[in-house]
Formats: structure tokens, C-alpha cells, sequence
């Protein structure tokens, strides 16, 4: 039988069991269960009704959050010389392009989000087997690859993040601080959990949205009711 600490078993008494909450419930409750002594990370645990080893039910997306993430986000851009000031305008931390292939083959990966564009991937693309298992690959279907350096800077810096549903069916995602106030925190769920529904595979029968979880480091979750989700 699992033991809990002294905090987690403070903070299950105030999780009703087979309760399923509103969201703006969810976010003031996981203010009151959190007990770390630093900011925590606030995450949501959405579990899809789909068959994530089929193609065409793979869910993936990218979503800006309205009160961003809470979080300082290192941005590299990789590009060439006439973008460099644009991408430093727009607050990249890292700018360049031969000198951090380099390091990133020498294994450095000190970067939260990779910016590149297409008419350098023929440089950017070997740095793969380093930067695949990181999730740090830059991608044009989650706006990495873009000729617009500057405002693909913006947005993340902002709070913009990618998802992708992982093996088991299950989306992961961070939103926010508990810090934050509790309609900064609805607001950044909902903006999250919609943007996932109207991802829905056309070939996803059944329920999609099959459960929701609010919880921060540490923390128990706390079960959200999705039945409205799945209403939309």
C-alpha cells in the first residue's frame, strides 16, 4: 500500500472522491492542495477517446494561451544573417546558425523551443538524433519552420505551445502557475481543452474528451467534468 506524506494526504481530504468539478472549482481547489515552496507548474491530463497507432486519429495542434504559461521560455533561433536581428527584436535568447549547430552536435540543448526556417533545414535536419528525443525538432506543423522569425518568436514567448497525444491516448500540457488567479487559470484550460475538441478525428468514434485532469507539481489531480466539452 502506498504511503502519503503528511501534505498529500492535507491535500486528498480536500479532493471529494467521485466528484467531477467545474473548472473555475478545479482552479481555486488546486490553489488550496498545492504545497510546494516554489511557483508550481499548473498541468492538464486530457484523455482522448482514440486509437493513437492509427494515422488518422493522431492529435496534434498548437494553441496560444491567453495568460501564458508562467513560465520563461528560451527560444533559439536558427537562421540566416539577415534575419538575426529580426528573431533578437522579438526577444529570442539564442540567434545564430553555424556556431549552434555545432554545440547542439556537441550536445548541447540549454533551448526550450528551436525556430528555424526551410532554407536552412538542409543544416538543421542532421541535428535529429540529438534533438528528436528532446521534442526540440523543429517542426512546420507547429510554426518552428517558418519565414516569419519574428512573429513565431512573439507568439511563443507569449504562450504559445505544441501538443501531441501521446502512445496511450493521453495529452499532457502545462498552463499556467498556481500563482495565477483562478480565471486566468479557466481561461488558459478552456482556451487549451477547446482548441483539443476542435481537433476531434473525423474517424474518433464514441466519446472523445474521456477525462480531464487539473493538478499541480506534486499534487493530486483533480478530476474535471469534460461532459460539457463533449457537448460542444
Amino acid at each position: 500500500m502506498t504511503k502519503h506524506t503528511k501534505n498529500r494526504k492535507l491535500a486528498l481530504e480536500k479532493i471529494e472522491e467521485g466528484k467531477l468539478y467545474r473548472l473555475i472549482e478545479a482552479a481555486g481547489l488546486v490553489k488550496e492542495i498545492s504545497t510546494t515552496k516554489f511557483d508550481a507548474s499548473l498541468d492538464l491530463d486530457i484523455r482522448l477517446g482514440i486509437d493513437p497507432r492509427k494515422s488518422n486519429q493522431m492529435v496534434r495542434g498548437v494553441v496560444t494561451l491567453p495568460n501564458g504559461t508562467g513560465k520563461e521560455t528560451r527560444v533559439l533561433v536558427l537562421c540566416t544573417p539577415d534575419k538575426e536581428e529580426e528573431a533578437k527584436n522579438a526577444g529570442a535568447d539564442f540567434v545564430g546558425l553555424d556556431e549552434y549547430v555545432e554545440k547542439i552536435k556537441g550536445g548541447w540543448t540549454d533551448m526550450d523551443v528551436i525556430i528555424t526556417m526551410p532554407q536552412v533545414m538542409g543544416k538543421v535536419g542532421p541535428l535529429g538524433r540529438v534533438l528528436g528525443p528532446r521534442g526540440l525538432m523543429p517542426n512546420p506543423k507547429s510554426g518552428t519552420v517558418t519565414t516569419d522569425i519574428g512573429k513565431a518568436v512573439s507568439e511563443v514567448k507569449k504562450g504559445k505551445i505544441d501538443f501531441k497525444v501521446d502512445k496511450y491516448g493521453i495529452l499532457h500540457a502545462s498552463i499556467g502557475k498556481v500563482s495565477f488567479e483562478p480565471q486566468k487559470i479557466v481561461e488558459n484550460a478552456r482556451e487549451f481543452i477547446n482548441t483539443v475538441v476542435k481537433l476531434k478525428p473525423a474517424s474518433a468514434k464514441g466519446t472523445y474528451i474521456k477525462s480531464i485532469y487539473l493538478s499541480s507539481t506534486m499534487s493530486p489531480g483533480i478530476k474535471i467534468d469534460a461532459k460539457a466539452f463533449n457537448e460542444d
